[in-house]
């Protein structure tokens, strides 16, 4: 029996995008906000971006501010099991293919008061595969709202063109919003309670706002592919039993990528500013959310 009605796989194959409330329970979401509690809290003596942790420019020992954990599935049990949930993977079954591989995760956090913008972009800019049937989900660890920065979305983008996401001649991970015919002002926010899920597909226009409220706004991102897409920028000696263990569901041919006509730019030459996302996007020149704090963190 399909997880999602009729009507949610026919908006998210028209919108490119849907919310899915309730797919979390309490327990599940108050263990996610404890662990991710204790990454924040050991961030004190950090004085720089780490292979875990991506700080706000105003971080500091007294006052610990991460605005990204990087691959959470990797740093502790219950994100990796979230990562793993049954009905998360049902409903990737539903709107992407009955064969699912996962790709990685990041933990954006936006704190009340501070969080940081992501200026709009496609996932698609920065992983082209063989095909594009691949997707992000995002996991509401408090309830998001329109005030605290949620997640905005383009409807129908994802069946659009791949827009130049470089700045200067580098890739810099973000969209000029004054050199586009974008129709921002069509944007739709993904907003529901706490344990609700978002999920987007890789080529849908979207950012988020600053978090200007007194709410946390948490979200905890996997990103997920169909098991025979395989990424256009992958090393050839990829290491063959790491990628054979990232398939969740289903089976595929494991030699035999499927090819699609969908349009492709690569992400290079690499960004000037290399790191996460908000490293990235530095070398935007006109931002859309607002002026981006590019002071050392």
């Amino acid at each position: 029996m399909a997880t999602l009605t009729s009507e949610q796989i026919a908006a998210y194959q028209r919108d490119g995008f849907i919310v899915v409330k309730n797919v979390l329970s309490p327990a599940e979401i108050e263990e996610l906000r404890t662990v991710t509690d204790d990454f924040v809290e050991k961030a004190r003596d950090v004085k720089a971006h780490t292979d875990v942790y991506d700080l706000e420019p105003t971080h500091s020992e007294a006052e610990p501010r991460v605005r990204r954990i990087k691959s959470p599935h990797l740093q502790a049990p219950i994100y990796d099991r979230v990562m793993r949930h049954p009905t998360i993977l049902a409903i990737l079954q539903d709107l992407v293919s009955p064969a699912i591989r996962f790709d990685t995760s990041k933990l954006n956090m936006k704190a009340a008061g501070y969080g940081a913008a992501v200026e709009w972009h496609q996932d698609w800019a920065f992983y082209p595969h063989t095909n594009d049937d691949l997707c992000a989900v995002g996991v509401m660890m408090d309830d998001c709202a329109i005030e605290n920065g949620p997640l905005l979305c383009i409807p129908g983008t994802h069946k659009g063109p791949v827009y130049d996401h470089h700045a200067d001649g580098h890739f810099c991970g973000a969209i000029d919003p004054t050199g586009s015919d974008i129709a921002f002002d069509k944007a739709v926010p993904c907003i529901g309670p706490a344990g609700s899920i978002s999920i987007h597909h890789a080529r849908t226009i979207h950012g988020s706002a600053l978090n200007t409220s007194n709410k946390m706004r948490r979200l905890l991102l996997f990103q997920y592919r169909a098991a025979d897409a395989w990424p256009l920028c992958a090393s050839n000696q990829m290491d063959w039993d790491a990628w054979q263990a990232l398939m969740l569901t289903g089976e595929t041919d494991p030699i035999t990528p499927r090819l699609a006509d969908v349009p492709v730019r690569l992400p290079l030459p690499p960004a000037k500013s290399q790191g996460s996302i908000y490293e990235n996007q530095r070398g935007l020149k006109a931002n859309f959310f607002g002026k981006v704090d590019t002071r050392a963190a």
